[in-house]
């Protein structure tokens, strides 16, 4: 087949694999990405009218930037997938392709056409991955969701915010973003299986649900309940486990400390000044500070109400105690480190506006991944796609 690509050779452990994207919005579309960055190529299919994020603000010159966060490095293709000349070339990029990628409503890609059970026989090694709100079969199959419902259905919303306040979310997709990175972690140990050969080495159908995902990495918080037989509370910045270790608020502001063992909580107290506090029996252990850390934290703060935040970061620093001041999105990009990592890279949108973004924060052997950042206009790569495959046809 001729080389539809119209950007230079990929490089990267994932190079010369090709994914076939008909993902919208945030958790399919991550997980493109993630195999973009290691060197994918990777097809987006698009309704006509595009991804539902291309109209999410920030726009500037008519694209989106968080469109563009999400979708680097993929080429686009725009289709009516109820058309039947646009199916057969969807299914021809598909056959043509490694692994297929899909975030749509279970039920939805067979009811075009364009499910598992209409490419198992025709391409045996297909690795097929759906990510959807509860799974492809089960009671609530059927059920849409976005991150915010999952996060409350899956629990992390029970957790989150001050205690007695109204439920919030975590501030951070991690619904959507964690189903995205267990589909691409699922993708590539499928793919590792393939390479290895031998009698298991196939194609699969790769099932990811947002709520089984969330409530994956709730791990600490379902093992206490599997412990205890009772539900995990909302503590704020505090931890349920651990003391001192969450944000104190000081002279000018608030920042984070967080001393997990007892020899932390011994430097807490030589930085501080305070060591009757070691021989407070309420504070003798991790388990019991845990227990009173209200009371830890009121005799804390009016310590650190004599300094700010710098000197307070600065003195935990010295004495190996990890604190942070809150950073703002602003302040943790400027960081020192994301600096130094190169997290911040140049990014021109498709309408050739200057912008940035964060890049694959991966390294293998200290080498950053050199991505490629522009994400594509709607349907920008059509013309490409259809010559090759018209071209093939003729062949």
């Amino acid at each position: 087949m001729p080389d539809t690509s119209p950007q230079p050779s990929r490089s990267g452990p994932l190079a010369g694999i090709k994914v076939a994207e008909f993902c919208q919005v945030a958790a399919g579309p991550f997980c493109g990405m993630l195999l973009a960055d290691f060197g994918a190529e990777v097809v987006k299919i698009e309704p006509l009218e595009g991804d539902t994020l291309r109209q999410w603000p920030p726009i500037r010159q008519g694209d989106s930037e968080n469109f563009a966060s999400l979708n680097r490095s993929k080429r686009s293709i725009a289709l009516d997938l109820k058309n039947p000349d646009d199916l057969d070339l969807a299914r021809r990029i598909v056959l043509d392709s490694d692994v297929l990628v899909e975030n749509n409503r279970a039920g939805a890609m067979e009811r075009l056409g364009l499910g598992w059970s209409w490419f198992r026989e025709r391409k045996p090694n297909l690795i097929y991955c759906s990510i959807s709100a509860y799974g492809q079969d089960g009671p609530r199959a059927g059920e849409g969701g976005f991150d915010l419902t999952i996060q409350a259905a899956a629990g992390v919303m029970s957790v989150t915010g001050e205690p007695g306040g109204a439920p919030v979310k975590c501030g951070v997709p991690i619904a959507d973003f964690t189903a995205g990175l267990y589909g691409a972690y699922a993708i590539a140990a499928a793919l590792a299986r393939l390479r290895a050969g031998g009698p298991d080495a196939r194609g699969c159908h790769i099932d990811v649900p947002m709520f089984g995902a969330t409530l994956a990495v709730g791990a600490l918080q379902t093992s206490e309940y599997f412990g205890n037989n009772r539900n995990p509370r909302p503590l704020g910045s505090a931890h349920p486990r651990n003391a001192p270790y969450q944000a104190f608020r000081c002279a000018d502001g608030w920042f984070a400390i967080a001393a997990g063992n007892q020899k932390l909580w011994q430097a807490v107290c030589e930085v501080t000044g305070t060591p009757e506090l070691l021989k407070d029996e309420r504070f003798a252990s991790t388990s019991l500070r845990a227990a009173n850390q209200a009371a830890l934290k009121d005799l804390l703060e009016v310590v650190f109400a004599k300094a700010g935040v710098t000197e307070w970061v600065r003195r935990f620093a010295d004495a190996g105690v990890p604190s942070a001041p809150i950073n703002g999105y602003a302040e943790a990009l400027g960081d020192v480190q994301s600096q130094h990592l190169q997290l911040v890279r140049p990014m021109q949108l498709p309408g050739g506006a200057q912008s940035r973004t964060v890049g694959c924060p991966v390294r293998f052997d200290g080498q950053v991944f050199d991505v490629d950042t522009r994400p594509p206009a709607l349907n920008e790569h059509s013309e490409a796609l259809r010559a090759a495959y018209a071209a093939r046809e003729q062949a």
